[in-house]
């Protein structure tokens, strides 16, 4: 399976791509998972007559290396299986591979060297396995070259980059021939195949999290020149490359989503206010949900008003729950007044559609602050929504707020609440940091032995010496028999040595 040359081009741009300064911590790490692709070459087609080939071996050999990222040592061993074995089928891609090794490495002589490579085999060998990332890999190798002031190779950037914003030219209408005369249609035209295939959107699944936007869902070899050169383009001069960025992301003919989904990708890194005002553009009116759902994502780097009332028309708006869902993690990662209103005022819209009034839930209790853990403390006595109210619990849990747990052992504690609602609010009472003093107190308070079962539960999850001494009493002195069973249990899953010389006590009748 071939590694598209984009997630290459990310995972090799991982050290001076930056995220723009002031970026929320959740979207800086969203940001870095789009970088974890190890840019490795693509797996070996494993078949007899390659087993067969003398070079196998050898080129084996090369391929762990470039693997392991000793690309000093792949680069020796794939010359090696050229020159000892000229007529191996392996031949053809060791070009790319070489190439690959020494762009690997970096220094001027050796992208030379490895364009050098590309170029021949190019000419040797066009129809390589390899030749649509040997392309791609030569306009980023060229991206290297201008950044370190290789006058020919800024040339060739700034051609292929500027490519990209034109779209491809109609193909023209056949002329009239025999059996086809002026008022005759010209036949359909079959559809495009292979790398030209026009690509629908895949529907992403949408975790609980949104990820960030990696842009190497598609794999087109043609976009991956082109967006190779367009990244090194904006190394080489940012104001250059935004005006054709722009005109990628205004194509709108059948195939161009790929390539404008990783426009918003290069537009997103960019900290100016052209930045916030193209990606605006994009998530209203760009016509592919991919596109556009990318545009909502990478908002949440950008911290004004525009952009809140935006991301709230959005949320609001929008009958794409992907997008919807975006637009909720880009308004949490707002440092304003106004994208916390907007993310209460959809947790509190009876209306919305019950996920994502979850999902505004657990971004408020990521916030943290008291006034945030009140707001949802409210809207947990104005729902009656049982799924709603546990997803507030979870949120209030998850805040490290110390007036979230105090609210959690009140719910806990509360009669008028579900037996499940106060079974939720012990465990993460005790999740969030509750002293086992205080649970331990408050088991002589409840009646109910569901909710008791539970804090024995609860106390046998804890490391806290304290709760062991709360199992034994309670397995030494409970009046319920099945109270006394259920604190034996947890405290023979403990370590503690009180624990085993309590149930040794208990197996011999010993006091």
């Amino acid at each position: 399976m071939r590694v598209p040359f984009f997630a290459l081009l990310l995972a090799s741009s991982a050290a001076t791509a930056q995220v723009a300064p002031g970026v929320a911590p959740a979207a800086r790490a969203a940001y870095q998972s789009s970088l974890t692709l190890v840019p490795v070459a693509p797996p070996v087609v494993r078949n007899e007559r390659l087993e067969a080939d003398p070079a196998d071996s050898l080129y084996r050999a090369a391929r762990n290396a470039l693997n392991k990222g000793q690309y000093r040592s792949a680069a020796d061993l794939f010359r090696q299986v050229r020159s000892k074995y000229p007529k191996s089928a392996y031949v053809a891609d060791t070009y790319y591979y070489e190439a690959f090794a020494l762009y690997r490495t970096g220094s001027n002589a050796d992208l030379r060297q490895a364009s050098g490579l590309l170029d021949t085999q190019q000419t040797k060998y066009p129809k390589a396995a390899t030749s649509g990332d040997a392309r791609a890999l030569m306009s980023r190798i060229d991206a290297q070259l201008a950044q370190k002031g290789d006058a020919q190779a800024a040339e060739r950037v700034s051609t292929v980059a500027a490519a990209a914003a034109a779209p491809p030219a109609a193909p023209a209408a056949p002329a009239a021939g025999p059996g086809m005369g002026p008022t005759m249609a010209p036949p359909a035209m079959a559809p495009r195949t292979g790398s030209d295939r026009s690509r629908t959107p895949r529907a992403p699944v949408a975790p609980r999290t949104p990820r960030a936007p990696r842009g190497d869902d598609c794999s087109d070899e043609e976009d991956d020149v082109q967006m190779a050169a367009l990244n090194g383009l904006m190394q080489m001069d940012a104001a250059k490359a935004t005006p054709i960025l722009e005109k990628v992301l205004a194509r709108r003919d059948a195939g161009s989503e790929c390539l404008r989904r990783k426009a918003v990708f290069l537009i997103a890194q960019q900290d100016n206010a052209n930045a916030e005002s193209i990606l605006l553009g994009v998530a209203r009116n760009d016509p592919d949900p991919e596109v556009r759902s990318q545009a909502v994502f990478w908002l949440s780097q950008v911290n004004s008003p525009t952009a809140v009332a935006a991301l709230d028309s959005i949320l609001r708006s929008s009958n794409d729950p992907e997008l919807q869902e975006k637009a909720l993690f880009a308004l949490s990662q707002q440092d304003s007044p106004k994208a916390t209103q907007a993310l209460r005022g959809y947790a509190m819209q009876e209306s919305a559609p019950e996920d994502l009034r979850e999902k505004a839930v657990f971004w408020l209790g990521q916030k943290g602050d008291t006034s945030s853990i009140g707001f949802l403390r409210s809207l947990y006595g104005r729902t009656s929504n049982a799924e709603l109210k546990e997803k507030i619990l979870f949120a209030v849990a998850q805040s490290d707020n110390k007036s979230g747990q105090a609210w959690l052992l009140e719910v806990a504690q509360n009669p008028k609440e579900t037996t499940e609602a106060r079974k939720q609010a012990l465990f993460w009472a005790a999740q969030n940091g509750a002293s086992i003093a205080s649970l331990s107190n408050l088991y002589g308070q409840l009646q109910e032995p569901e909710l008791k079962e539970q804090l024995i539960f609860v106390l046998g999850q804890s490391n806290d010496p304290a709760a062991v001494t709360k199992l034994l009493e309670i397995a030494r002195t409970d009046p319920d028999k099945e109270m006394r069973k259920r604190a034996i249990f947890w405290l023979g899953q403990s370590n503690d040595p009180r624990a085993a010389q309590a149930l040794e006590s208990i197996l011999t009748g010993s006091k």
